[in-house]
């Protein structure tokens, strides 16, 4: 054999798919004349260019010796070929894309992870508080339970069915540092490598049912509590994580979900903490920058102001003198993160009403005096309807209303025509009545002596 033989046959070992489509294109030539015979014996020889000869040596195939011998017709012995050839160039097929796919280059696990390519991912979809309690559930920003879902990684769509729709997944704790980067990939192992485990000596860090099973997708976190503060890391901040547990998922790499950093306290601190949103009742303390027993809070509540409630109302009557009870010292930004807290308020469905026999005009108010409408002539009309000549009246009015508080009085039942419309929040930097006049006003219930 030449050494261009020799040269050609090594390069042909060496490559599986070029053996495979020399073997099937071996194999297709021995298929096609088999089928140009079965043409043949069936009358169609005329349409064929290249006639059937009768084998010179005798076939090798120790079947198709024995079925001649046996008496069989060429045609007969053909159509029993036929579906061993069929046979044969199927296996070839297969065998021969076995070992392709065999040969081929795979990225290793390393390069996987390297690039953060995953087709699934876990996702927690709402939003934790910023502090947390220790022995209190663990529960998302709006009290609803903590919800997690697997996406596809390039569609971003939940994974609804399929075996991957029903994982069992695990939560576990991580540093507050791990990503700062909300759109940041990592690695299964600087996942594992931000796990934050119990102090010596301690409890587990968190406590309750912490594997859960996903159904359609999405999966909800149950009782869950930690048991220590977060205070003793460099971070001073939690994160909850979620993976899937390994048993379940089989060979499909999913990428871990990672919570918003947030602090932990002992639960004696619950007592003192902040109400988002703060409701009416509320002690004014509650609100952000005014600390139980504080300035802020004694200052308050020798002039009257006691609960949120009282707050907003003064706001709405006088701004300027509410400011001046919190004293001079106060920067601009601690004056507007208390008021941006106060005025989140949810306001109630009622309304108040201020009636002025000389005008015939009844002034409508809502529940921290804001008015939000008049009657002129037995007729309701909104802020918005008001005329320029109504307007300017009305404005005289309401001065006349916040100097004599205690004639604002609460609607028992709102007139067929009266204001229906659910009452809107107050804005940051909106000065109801800042521009009036106050003059000494009669303040109701706990306002009473805010102006001596």
């Amino acid at each position: 054999m030449d050494s261009e033989s020799l040269s050609y046959r090594h390069s042909t070992e060496d490559n599986p798919l070029l053996v495979f489509l020399c073997n099937y294109y071996s194999l297709s030539l021995l298929f096609l004349s088999v089928d140009n015979l079965l043409r043949y014996f069936h009358g169609e020889n005329d349409a064929l260019e290249v006639p059937v000869q009768a084998p010179k040596r005798p076939h090798t195939l120790p079947t198709a010796g024995i079925e001649v011998m046996r008496g069989l017709s060429m045609h007969d012995f053909l159509s029993k070929l036929e579906p061993f050839l069929r046979s044969v160039v199927r296996e070839e097929v297969e065998r021969g894309m076995l070992l392709y796919m065999q040969s081929s280059p795979k990225p290793s696990l390393n390069q996987l992870e390297e690039s953060g390519s995953r087709g699934w991912q876990l996702h927690f979809i709402n939003r934790l508080p910023g502090t947390l309690f220790t022995g209190s559930r663990i529960e998302a920003e709006n009290g609803e339970p903590l919800k997690i879902v697997i996406v596809d990684a390039s569609s971003k769509s939940i994974t609804t069915y399929g075996p991957l729709s029903s994982i069992k997944i695990e939560i576990l704790v991580l540093d507050g540092d791990f990503g700062a980067d909300e759109e940041e990939d990592w690695t299964e192992k600087e996942f594992d490598n931000s796990v934050i485990r119990e102090r010596e000596g301690k409890r587990p860090l968190v406590t309750g049912d912490l594997v859960i099973t996903m159904k359609d997708g999405v999966g909800l976190l149950g009782e869950i509590a930690f048991t220590d503060n977060s205070s003793w890391i460099r971070s001073r901040k939690f994160r909850l994580g979620a993976r899937a547990v390994q048993s379940t998922c089989g060979e499909e790499r999913i990428r871990e979900a990672r919570s918003g950093a947030f602090i932990v306290k002992d639960h004696r601190g619950e007592l003192y903490k902040k109400h988002h949103p703060p409701s009416f009742n509320d002690e004014v303390w509650r609100l952000e920058r005014i600390g139980k027993d504080g300035a802020f809070h004694t200052r308050l509540a020798s002039k009257g102001v006691k609960t949120v409630q009282d707050f907003l109302r003064l706001y709405v009557i006088d701004q300027s003198l509410l400011r001046s009870i919190l004293g001079s010292g106060m920067s601009n930004k601690t004056w507007e993160t208390i008021v941006q807290h106060a005025t989140a308020c949810i306001l109630d469905d009622k309304f108040y009403t201020y009636y002025s026999a000389n005008q015939k005009v009844e002034l409508f108010f809502n529940s921290i005096y804001e008015v939000i409408g008049a009657t002129f002539e037995g007729h309701y009309h909104s802020l918005a309807n008001l005329n320029t000549s109504q307007m300017i009246l009305v404005e005289g009015l309401k001065r006349q209303a916040y100097r004599n508080v205690n004639d604002i009085v609460e609607m028992k039942e709102t007139p067929a025509d009266g204001p229906m419309r659910p009452l809107p929040l107050l804005q940051v930097g909106a000065i109801q009545g800042s521009s009036l006049d106050v003059q000494h006003p009669d303040l109701p219930f706990s306002l009473q002596g805010i102006l001596l």
